[in-house]
């Protein structure tokens, strides 16, 4: 037992917790010393801290290269690799239940049924390797596979012959240790360009768009000549491709979806956009006919195996215009920037698709060196047996063995027996050479036709001078590889993306008479949905507007659907920086006329146009730009000038802040940019401006 003392209630030594005090005696309480501070640099040192630190690492790393990121050398997520494994191993040339698959693929993926079911399906509508029977769903309306006991799959020949071979694939243990899997496929394709990837991780994300196959094997080939080659996705949707600043696959591109007239008020979407269903399509139209930035009547879609959309416009529709919108408005265009991340040696980098496919041409060529090499030695092996085979049952060296009485003086007497024909053979013997003799049986000895075998060997060596005339210059080899292989599978798989240069939306003309702006004097609210009145002009969702009140107050804001302004407003327009005011205000009984442009300014925040810490009221404010301004004052005693012409264009243009120039000291009753009806033209001089 502890000989510490534990505290108590009762406990009369200092140390030891005391019953909460009330009343004055509380009061009287002093306070708890403060805690003493807290060194940072401590808080990082804990082993709580050290085992978040440990965990999470672990936990990125697996999810960067065991989830969401392709691997470089086979150019697939370790699920897909895993479906595929599976499909192989169960591969007897019939469609397989997608359920049976996704259970063989259980045993090597920790991750459960949906993850793997939803790899399989998309693996699917790819088209190149895994072939479907039944609903596997619609990459058009977004509509979803069937469950999986309902439908099947079978690999297609192309994956069958270019993805599998178990002499050149490293295994691993799976995650229960209870099964191999491979590392990596030693797939002869540039899988990751053909299916493209997306992923998020911890910290980082892939995006690899499709390419065409056919294109791609182009490409390698040019790799291989040391020739120039370009390359553009190419999507199952089709659609049109703006690629003009896709950098290797490092930039961006612009989609947009096929649209066509049929008839004077008609529109019909045929092909959309990658990552753009017609259920998320037909929403953005109606949510952009809803904002009146499109004006349609109807939208039908009449989708099956081809995307067909139609959109009935307005009679007053501009067919061009209408086009226009859509591409700006709704999701018939879409922008996808793009970061081509993958593992590379058991570490994420970020790769063009150029450097991708280049180094995915180099595998393919180290694969084919090592395919060679091992089909070498399996002729080699072939012209051995053969010549062995020969030599036992020609020569009659089997007799030799009639009379021993050991396993031991049988594989002598044929050693001896073939001694003196070493010269025809590939290698020296070996005991599983004289176990492959001893095994022939009777029946085959008695048959054997020395011309067939002689012809069989003479066809094992011209092949083994194939292949080594192959080896010498594998390069060649992969070329004609290539082309084998794109005469044989490239018309299956044609290019469905058009690309195209698309022209710039003027967002602002599209939508330049979206809104009408009305402002009700008497009541004192201005906007586009305000009642009645006519409109003071019409305007874009994307414009600015300038609003000026008569203390020369002035401030820009969005089209407002209803606001306030109250009835001192004498100015409302497009808000435009470099427009020229002309304002004549009247501050300190002094009137000064200025000409000025608004600049930059802050939305929603107030400004004056008049220099801070003066207050002016305005007497006219114009963009109109007028040449002369007709003045009238107020009558006086003793006045004699009544009336004055002022020339605004010789008013220097400068900032809101600046004072303007002094044009009175007068009481200005009117000013107007026509001549009044009681104007004496020969009465008064021309107004001049004061310093």
């Amino acid at each position: 037992m502890s000989d510490i003392k534990q505290p108590s209630l009762f406990d009369d030594s200092e140390d030891a917790p005391r019953p909460a005090k009330s009343g004055k005696a509380a009061a009287k309480a002093p306070p708890p010393p403060p805690a003493p501070p807290v060194d940072e640099k401590d808080l990082g040192d804990g082993p709580l801290h050290r085992l978040m630190d440990g965990n999470f690492l672990q936990y990125a790393s697996y999810v960067i290269r065991d989830r969401a990121i392709p691997e470089i050398e086979d150019g697939l997520k370790p699920v897909q690799r895993r479906i595929l494994y599976s499909l192989n191993q169960n591969d007897d040339g019939r469609f397989i239940k997608v359920a049976n698959i996704v259970g063989y693929t259980m045993q090597f993926h920790p991750h459960g049924d949906a993850s793997i079911g939803d790899a399989l399906v998309t693996l699917v509508n790819r088209g190149y390797l895994i072939e479907g029977q039944g609903n596997f769903g619609n990459i058009h309306t977004g509509d979803p596979a069937a469950a999986p006991r309902y439908i099947e799959c079978r690999l297609t020949d192309l994956a069958a012959t270019q993805l599998f071979n178990d002499d050149l694939t490293e295994f691993i243990p799976t995650y229960d240790g209870r099964k191999k899997e491979p590392v990596v496929l030693p797939a002869k394709l540039p899988l990751l360009l053909m299916l493209g990837a997306e992923g998020i991780a911890v910290g980082l994300s892939t995006r690899i768009l499709p390419h065409n196959f056919g294109e791609l094997l182009q490409a390698m080939i040019a790799i291989l000549q040391k020739k120039p080659f370009k390359l553009i996705p190419d999507f199952p949707q089709g659609a049109l491709i703006d690629a003009r600043e896709y950098d290797e696959g490092r930039g961006k591109v612009r989609l947009r979806a096929v649209i066509d007239q049929k008839d004077e008020a008609t529109l019909v979407i045929r092909e959309l956009p990658y990552g753009v269903n017609t259920e998320m399509l037909m929403a953005s139209i109606e949510d952009a006919a809803k904002k009146g930035k499109i004006k349609t009547k109807a939208i039908r879609d009449y989708t099956a195996g081809k995307v067909e959309i139609e959109i009935a416009l307005q009679s007053d529709a501009d067919i061009p215009q209408a086009i226009q919108a859509l591409y700006a408005f709704t999701l018939c265009e879409v922008s996808l920037s793009l970061r081509p991340i993958v593992i590379r040696e058991q570490r994420p980098v970020e790769m063009s698709v150029h450097d991708i496919l280049r180094h995915n041409t180099k595998r393919l060529v180290d694969l084919l060196r090592k395919e060679l090499q091992i089909e070498r030695k399996k002729i080699d092996e072939a012209l051995q047996s053969a010549s062995l085979v020969r030599l036992f049952i020609v020569h009659r060296i089997y007799k030799r063995i009639e009379e021993c009485k050991t396993a031991a003086e049988v594989k002598q007497a044929i050693l001896d027996g073939l001694l003196p024909f070493r010269d025809q053979l590939r290698r020296d013997i070996t005991n599983d050479d004289l176990d492959m003799l001893l095994a022939i049986p009777i029946k085959r000895i008695s048959l054997y036709d020395i011309n067939k075998s002689r012809k069989e060997e003479d066809d094992l060596l011209a092949d083994f001078d194939a292949v080594e005339k192959n080896l010498t210059d594998v390069t060649a080899y992969s070329i004609k590889y290539l082309k084998n292989l794109y005469r044989d599978y490239a018309d299956l798989f044609p290019r469905k993306t058009k690309e195209a240069k698309f022209d710039t939306i003027e967002m602002r003309e599209l939508t330049s008479k979206e809104y009408a702006l009305v402002h009700d004097k008497e009541k004192g609210y201005l906007g586009y949905d305000v009642g009645g009145g006519e409109p003071l002009f019409h305007c874009s969702s994307y414009d600015k507007i300038i609003l000026v009140w008569n203390d020369c107050r002035y401030r820009v804001i969005p089209p407002p659907e209803k606001l306030f302004v109250d009835k001192n407003l004498i100015y409302a327009a497009i808000y435009d920086r470099d427009r020229v005011m002309t304002l004549v205000y009247e501050a300190d009984q002094i009137t000064h006329m200025k000409r000025f442009a608004f600049g930059g300014v802050i939305q929603n925040k107030d400004y004056f146009c008049v220099p801070e810490g003066e207050t002016g009221k305005a007497l006219f404010f114009s963009d109109a730009q007028p040449s002369t301004l007709y003045v009238k004052y107020a009558p006086r005693k003793g006045q004699q000038i009544h009336q004055q012409e002022f020339d605004p264009k010789k008013v220097a243009i400068r900032t809101p802040k600046t004072r303007g120039i002094q044009i009175t000291t007068k009481r200005v009753t009117a000013i107007d940019t026509q001549k009044p009806r009681n104007w004496d033209d020969k009465a008064g001089p021309k107004g001049a401006f004061l310093d």
